[in-house]
């Protein structure tokens, strides 16, 4: 008999409040600044769907219960329309709106090729449909903190990064993994703002790709995923800062060394290689100490590793001061 001890940030599923619950309270946004035009969309439209997801037929995936937790998840009537994206925010949007769930339907997400590439045996391409046939997809619920320091429970659907570093093969010498988001001005007009040095890429340690947390999500609200949210591939990383969860990724190389990643040059001080959720370490501009959940309206206080310390703080520990989670 297969007996697993209950970690310490997790509760029973069925004590986190279902999406259904939450799709008639689309109204409370309204008393909030920071997220008033998130509410004003998710009143007007269902989030929006514009092609048929070659991959539907594989959802509903099994849920995972070792993941999940402690606040309701935020409605899909909600998140669909509260989405950072700077591809498809106009270059003349220097307040980069997250209502950019209409623009992104421009995106095409198939064919979907994805490379992988470097300190591998073997380079290749993979089709996303051939990567999907090649994985377990599962549910696992997450929160996920923003640097700008809001937050939500999203319930991810997709499989362990892990999965794709055993596909790849790397050799002994890749000690990052770099990933690399789509280029394509004519469809993602954010992409002609001269200012960033697109694509976005971001990368993480090989120890970071291989922990059980580390996803890479293919779905979400159990179906494939809206483009909005980054189709048809993304990751998520639960313990860090959201901007490391690249969206829509076409590249994987493994290297060794340290890759420079897309906020590494656009505002080093700012957005650190590490990024991880640290209520001690302020941004340079305002608080990490607490978080507003968009789904509920309320304010949290912050947790070290965004409460997953128990399974990765390890990672971390020859880098003696905590601080260096934001700043490098």
């Amino acid at each position: 008999m297969l007996i697993r001890s209950k970690r310490s940030w997790e509760l029973p599923e069925s004590m986190v409040t279902d999406e259904a619950v939450f799709f008639n309270r689309r109204k409370f946004l309204t008393g909030s600044m920071a997220t008033a035009g998130a509410g004003l969309l998710a009143g007007c439209a269902p989030p929006v769907r514009a092609e048929v997801d070659p991959s539907a037929d594989l959802y509903p995936v099994p849920n995972n219960p070792a993941y999940t937790a402690e606040r309701a998840i935020a409605p899909e009537s909600i998140t669909a329309y509260y989405n950072n994206f700077y591809e498809f925010n106009s270059p003349y949007d220097f307040s980069f709106s997250k209502n950019i769930a209409d623009e992104a339907q421009a995106l095409p997400i198939r064919p979907w090729e994805i490379r992988i590439e470097g300190e591998v045996e073997e380079d290749f391409t993979i089709g996303i449909d051939d990567l999907l046939s090649k994985v377990s997809l599962e549910e696992r619920i997450y929160r996920h903190r923003c640097v700008e320091a809001w937050s939500m429970v999203i319930p991810w659907s997709g499989f362990q990064m892990s999965e794709l570093v055993k596909l790849a093969r790397p050799r002994s010498s890749a000690k990052y993994v770099y990933m690399e988001t789509f280029l394509n001005p004519d469809v993602a007009p954010g992409q002609t703002r001269k200012s960033y040095p697109w694509p976005y890429r971001e990368a993480v340690t090989m120890e970071e790709a291989t922990n059980e947390l580390a996803f890479l999500v293919t779905g979400v609200y159990n179906k494939p995923m809206l483009k909005q949210y980054g189709a048809p591939l993304r990751l998520a990383l639960p313990w860090k800062y959201g901007f490391k969860s690249i969206k829509s990724i076409v590249r994987f190389r493994f290297d060794s060394f340290e890759p420079k990643t897309f906020w590494h040059d656009t505002a080093p001080r700012e957005y650190g290689f590490w990024a991880n959720v640290n209520p001690d370490v302020p941004h340079r501009r305002w608080s990490q100490a607490t978080e507003r959940d968009i789904g509920t309206r309320e304010r949290f206080p912050t947790k070290l590793f965004n409460g997953y310390g128990e399974q990765v703080a390890h990672l971390y520990a020859d880098m003696g001061h905590l601080g260096k989670a934001l700043y490098r």
